[in-house]
């Protein structure tokens, strides 16, 4: 007999079948990397494994490299339950630790796959919208988005998985959290005590969609809610929220740097905040006139400034952000701006209104109005198509207008159910197609825009 089957022998005696196909399959892989460690140091045949997310230079000592995946709260704008997009897999216990009284529950959230199956296998990561990486960037968490492992005692009806998104902790029985878990145990000791700040925080999470954002490439997209929470799908990455905090008033919008690894959100009195490689170069809080509002918030394309847009017309400008004009005073009387969208140079802006209407400035050309149409619900959003050779106004009701040489992919009007309403649109930099989120965190995808996910029906949910 083998160490690696001698191995799995002592896990099977400890766990169910399927935790011990599980097991002497990483146990395996562990001998392979680190044999000696393995066997002469007690503890889980994860925790051998020295492999850092890719592109990061952490060493072996760091919480990254450690094998195992970070709670989800870290990633889930401090809600401990699956994110959206992914759902809970299977799990683990470990007794004798210091934050239950009993054992201690440990939920993979495994990603979803979206347009692609697994090939006669088990995964599917090249479309289960995760990015392998350190948690928020940093060495100092454990990785998320990079295995591809599963326990498998949870919602065995779904075959083919994407790979573990993050770990659910709770005190409680994850059968009793969710019916699809069945009671078969595994058991790992060895991540009795594992931490994270916000493993206490709480594990629903409801809240309005207020904007979206996507990445440089189309291949991912961002969701913001009124809450602070920031929600990622694709190959957008996470670098944190204002989920928590007490904020001064409801988030508006949201913007993403060119390089992906940030964003700004927009609060309605003006303020405005930043993650990851996002800079701050300033806020309009304080200068917002009584009774207006912010309502969006535009990146330039160097990433180094940003537009905010008020209700009443006015435009202010941080960084590199040029200043073209206002629609201030310009506006009808019973509608307001809603939203803006800047030339892919920067070299201009569009801002469109509730009744259809459309501002230009700058070097952006007007490509014609909703206004004449009497939109039989508000606009809600624009976006640009390409080069600024045309743009979409988005309709709360669904609909979906095209200007220029903006193609018309279709829209959700009809689809959307009543008690709910599109906020925004989002176009792929291609110009191939476009998103519209919903006020409920659901997503409408069109022409080539793909769809990774979405918050739908609420931006968590129990488990």
């Amino acid at each position: 007999m083998s160490i690696t089957d001698g191995i799995g022998e002592f896990l099977f005696s400890r766990t169910s079948r399927r935790g011990f196909l599980a097991k002497a399959t990483v146990t395996a892989t562990a001998l392979s990397v680190a044999p000696v460690d393995l066997l002469v140091r007690p503890g889980s045949a994860y925790a051998q494994i020295c492999e850092c997310a890719p592109g990061y230079a952490c060493g072996c000592s760091d919480l990254c490299c450690d094998g195992f995946t970070q709670f989800c709260c870290t990633i889930n704008n401090g809600v401990n339950a699956c994110p959206p997009g992914t759902f809970a897999g299977g799990w683990w216990k470990a007794d004798g630790s210091i934050y239950c009284a009993g054992p201690r529950y440990y939920v993979d959230c495994m990603g979803e796959c979206h347009g692609c199956g697994c090939g006669g296998g088990a995964f599917c990561p090249d479309c289960d919208g995760l990015y392998c990486e350190c948690a928020i960037g940093n060495c100092g968490n454990r990785h998320v988005g990079c295995t591809e492992f599963r326990y498998g005692q949870c919602h065995q009806e779904i075959g083919c998985s994407g790979r573990i998104a993050c770990r659910m902790v709770s005190c409680t029985p994850p059968w009793e959290l969710d019916a699809t878990c069945t009671t078969a145990s595994a058991t790992d000791d060895s991540t009795a005590d594992h931490f994270a700040p916000c493993q206490a925080g709480p594990t629903s999470y409801s809240a309005t969609c207020a904007g979206m954002a996507r990445s440089s490439n189309g291949a991912g997209y961002w969701l913001v809610d009124t809450k602070g929470g920031v929600h990622t799908f694709g190959n957008s990455l996470y670098r944190g929220s204002e989920a928590g905090y007490a904020l001064p008033g409801a988030i508006v919008g949201i913007a993403a740097t060119p390089n992906n690894a940030g964003y700004w959100i927009a609060v309605a009195d003006g303020g405005v905040y930043t993650f990851g490689s996002a800079g701050f170069h300033g806020s309009a809080r304080g200068r917002v006139p009584a009774g207006a509002q912010v309502v969006g918030i535009a990146a330039t394309p160097s990433g180094n400034g940003y537009w905010l847009v008020v209700n009443d017309g006015g435009v202010f400008t941080f960084g590199d952000a040029p200043f073209y004009g206002s629609a201030r005073g310009r506006v009808p009387t019973g509608s307001s701006v809603v939203g803006m969208a800047a030339l892919p140079d920067g070299r201009g802006y569009w801002l469109a209104v509730a009744d259809g209407g459309v501002f230009s400035f700058g070097q952006a050309p007007f490509w014609g109005s909703a206004r004449a149409s009497h939109p039989p619900s508000p606009i809600v959003g624009m976006a640009p198509f390409q080069d600024g050779r045309g743009y979409w106004l988005a309709v709360s009701d669904g609909g979906v207008y095209s200007f220029g040489y903006a193609p018309f992919f279709g829209s959700a009007r009809g689809r959307v159910p009543a008690t709910l309403k599109v906020i925004g649109i989002a176009s792929r930099p291609q110009g191939d197609g476009y998103w519209l989120p919903a006020n409920n965190g659901g997503l409408y995808t069109f022409g080539a825009a793909p769809f990774y996910g979405s918050g739908a029906p609420n931006f968590a949910s129990s488990l």
